[in-house]
């Protein structure tokens, strides 16, 4: 077994609640990754409310933190507000995911939101990979990611939203979800995306849009190394069940999926990782142990 060091670890003081929309959370967490030798440590750690990691893990060996987050009310409710701040410095590897689906719960009125952003500094990784989300009906909210890299930093995240909890026979046909992506690289815009999708709207079932599939999804690969070889790689994989398609863009690959379910998209995801960790990060893929549980 790995020793584990133990990280600077200290609350940003008590968890606020939102007055004026009953019993909602913010919740904050900064998280900050170092190398130390051969080792990615886990530096700090700071909190506040129910936003929290387990202790870092080392499936791969010493070079690569793997951290899982974890929020207990599992989900964003109505006025919740959650921010998630992530430091990877120079030639340090972190790989973060969560241990289940999150969720956007159905809202009484107020919209909830999640703010990520990412730093990650000249000659380190960072891997974005947590598992889906499942927006409700009736669920209002907003997601933002912002991530800045620095030389020749890299970034590989992903993102799956399903619209509607599909398991039960239901729709997202009220409510709305609002997107914003933005990955720069020492200050130049690698990728800008804004999107919003609203319960029952034309957008669900548009060519533009969703195609009346209620899952969708993105993988976005950000490196100086990304070139027309691991395009062509990721265009001899196909999704089993759903569409998919990739495109190379200066210093950016991108995947999208829709599809029926979160399952094959999750796969396809996978294995288009797996194709291009090597040539990006440096090392074969090794999955999180929390997905397979």
């Amino acid at each position: 077994m790995n020793a584990v060091t133990a990280p600077e670890s200290r609350s940003l003081g008590a968890p606020a609640c939102n007055a004026a929309a009953g019993r909602s959370w913010r919740a904050e967490l900064r998280l900050a990754y170092e190398r130390r030798g051969e080792r990615t440590v886990l530096a700090e750690r700071a909190h506040v409310g129910p936003l929290v990691v387990q202790r870092p893990l080392y499936p791969e060996g010493h070079e690569v933190c793997h951290t899982i987050l974890v929020h207990p009310p599992a989900g964003i409710a109505s006025g919740d507000s959650l921010s998630v701040d992530v430091d990877v410095r120079a030639g340090a590897h972190a790989l973060l995911t969560t241990p289940g689906a999150g969720k956007w719960y159905r809202s009484a009125g107020a919209r909830g939101g999640l703010t990520q952003r990412i730093a990650v500094a000249a000659g380190a990784v960072c891997e974005w990979l947590p598992q889906e989300s499942l927006v409700f009906d009736g669920a209002f909210g907003d997601l933002v990611t912002e991530v800045s890299l620095s030389g020749d930093a890299c970034f590989i995240g992903a993102e799956m939203l399903c619209f509607g909890r599909t398991g039960s026979g239901e729709r997202f046909t009220r409510g709305e979800l609002a997107m914003r992506t933005r990955i720069v690289r020492d200050g130049r815009p690698l990728w800008l995306e804004r999107g919003r999708v609203g319960g029952g709207s034309a957008l669900l079932a548009a060519g533009i849009g969703l195609q009346g599939e209620p899952v969708s999804g993105s993988l976005l690969v950000a490196s100086p190394l990304v070139n027309v070889e691991l395009l062509k790689a990721w265009r001899e994989i196909a999704p089993t069940h759903g569409t998919g398609g990739v495109t190379l863009l200066p210093g950016l690959l991108v995947a999208r999926y829709l599809g029926p379910a979160c399952e094959p998209g999750r796969e396809w995801f996978a294995r288009l990782w797996a194709a291009v960790r090597p040539t990006v990060a440096g090392r074969p893929m090794q999955t999180p142990r929390i997905w397979n549980t």
